[in-house]
């Protein structure tokens, strides 16, 4: 994919491994969602079809509808928790529509599936923040030089968003560099 007025340039290779990243993040949020809804298997199935596109699938139907359905298990969920962890699914999948655009909500693609995780594991440990911080550390080991590379083309992530958006901000400021 190529920059358009006022984007960046952005690959498909990166966009995969943006993609991969996600869905590393995300898979620790399935046992607090399969802990509520042991028989529903639509955030699994939209972690999986996003590791299918990062494994060289396409991008299409499959991604958005895995996506969707994602989204609508959150809510369908007991616990916000649960709610949480479908979400981090749900951005897994939605990390593959990543656009080369210079915006800032745009990080929300590369980071929403580790943030929606983190809260999930804090609402999880009765809102215990720090393990949302440990969370956040794990996410910051997972990322690759692509990963990071990608982050730092587009501006800081913007304000908003609640606790999630704090986790993504948190997130964001320690992968880029300092100084």
């Amino acid at each position: 994919m190529t920059a358009d007025a006022g984007g960046i340039e952005l690959t498909e290779p990166e966009l995969r491994e943006v993609t991969a990243y996600a869905a590393s993040c995300a898979e620790p949020a399935l046992e607090i969602f399969e802990a509520d809804r042991p028989d529903d298997p639509r955030p699994r199935a939209a972690i999986g079809t996003a590791r299918a596109f990062a494994g060289g699938g396409v991008r299409g139907k499959a991604l958005r509808d895995a996506a969707w359905a994602a989204l609508k298990a959150a809510k369908d969920t007991n616990t916000a928790a649960a709610g949480e962890a479908a979400r981090a699914a749900m951005a897994a999948a939605g990390a593959a529509y990543l656009h080369p655009l210079a915006k800032a909500t745009q990080v929300k693609h590369i980071l929403g599936a580790a943030a929606h995780a983190a809260r999930a594991a804090e609402l999880a440990a009765g809102d215990d923040r720090t393990v949302g911080a440990e969370r956040l550390e794990q996410a910051v080991r997972r990322a690759t030089p692509v990963v990071i590379e990608v982050l730092n083309r587009f501006p800081a992530a913007p304000d908003g968003g609640g606790r999630v958006g704090e986790l993504i901000r948190a997130l964001d400021a320690g992968l880029r560099p300092t100084g």
